[in-house]
């Protein structure tokens, strides 16, 4: 008959200490096999790989303990608190909808690393979510359809599908299109295969998704800075303003302005419009260019005035 024996253990210090100093009968109390200590010292000191805990401080260790001890109960306290308030506010997720994919997304990516720690059940329990709803969120994540539909798209023959939705969104955005009206842009679609939608559809569907067509500028920007002259008296501003005065009467100023300095040169009032006050703004003005060599520009308007002088010529 076959007896069992035990087999025991020494910790790798009382091994160590024999081994150094060569004395067999260094822990009698332990009662030692002679047999064992023997190998010991024949195989000598062993290889022993310990953590960095086991050389630290004893009170190091204690008041690492207490932190943890004290997050512990810091993070209970919240997640009791957070479970109380799920609890009060009676959301179950088994019967709220959550129509948006980002949503979704953020739930599931929350029960991705609590599993890490938590069971998968224990998860769902605390968020209230069932099981077949999380998977069915799984399935349809990996086939980036998180987003909800209030019905199934081909319930009703004409209904666009969420693929017809997306291209007709592309190209109302798209800048290759942005030419076409969405009348055109409709037919255009039929015309090339793509979408077979009505304009109304197309209108309808553009106000209420509020797309934004591309608005950017096809022809040049207008210049917003006029002539500009280089050395004073070189262009010359006529004109003729209209002042009507409170007894219905009108008077005529007529003036001189250099563009360079935008300098008054010189001005009158009359009481009609004629080239009397117009010849003789000129020569003032010109009288006080008359040490100018280069040749001056009068740059006039298209009105009442221009039409005048050029008739009196």
């Amino acid at each position: 008959m076959h007896i069992a024996h035990s087999r025991r253990t020494y910790d790798y210090r009382i091994q160590e200490a024999i081994c150094e100093s060569g004395e067999r009968d260094l822990f009698p109390e332990l009662e030692i096999p002679p047999s064992t200590i023997r190998s010991w010292i024949h195989r000598g000191v062993p290889d022993v790989v310990t953590s960095d805990l086991a050389v630290r401080d004893r009170a190091d260790l204690l008041a690492e303990i207490h932190r943890y001890q004290q997050r512990t109960v810091l993070l209970g306290a919240i997640v009791g608190l957070l479970i109380a308030m799920l609890r009060v506010s009676k959301t179950r997720l088994d019967y709220e909808r959550l129509p948006a994919g980002e949503t979704k997304k953020v739930l599931l990516r929350a029960i991705d690393r609590a599993g890490r720690v938590l069971p998968l059940n224990a998860v769902l329990r605390i968020t209230r979510l069932s099981a077949s709803r999380y998977y069915s969120w799984c399935r349809a994540e990996a086939g980036c359809e998180l987003d909800d539909q209030s019905s199934c798209p081909r319930v009703v023959p004409t209904r666009l599908t969420p693929g017809e939705l997306e291209a007709m969104q592309e190209m109302v955005e798209s800048d290759d299109h942005r030419h076409m009206s969405l009348r055109g842009l409709a037919l255009h679609a039929q015309r090339i295969g793509k979408i077979f939608a009505s304009p109304s559809t197309w209108y309808r569907l553009a106000r209420i998704s509020e797309w934004r067509r591309p608005r950017n500028r096809v022809y040049p920007a207008k210049p917003k800075i006029g002539i500009r002259a280089t050395a004073p008296g070189e262009l010359l501003h006529l004109d003729v303003t209209i002042i009507k005065l409170l007894d219905g009467t009108k008077a005529y100023l007529h003036a001189v302005i250099d563009n360079y300095s935008r300098r008054i040169l010189s001005w009158t009032l009359e009481d009609r419009l004629g080239s009397g006050g117009t010849c003789q703004i000129l020569r003032e003005a010109a009288i006080q260019l008359r040490k100018r060599s280069e040749k001056t520009t009068v740059v006039a308007d298209s009105g009442s005035v221009s039409l005048f002088q050029e008739r009196e010529r």
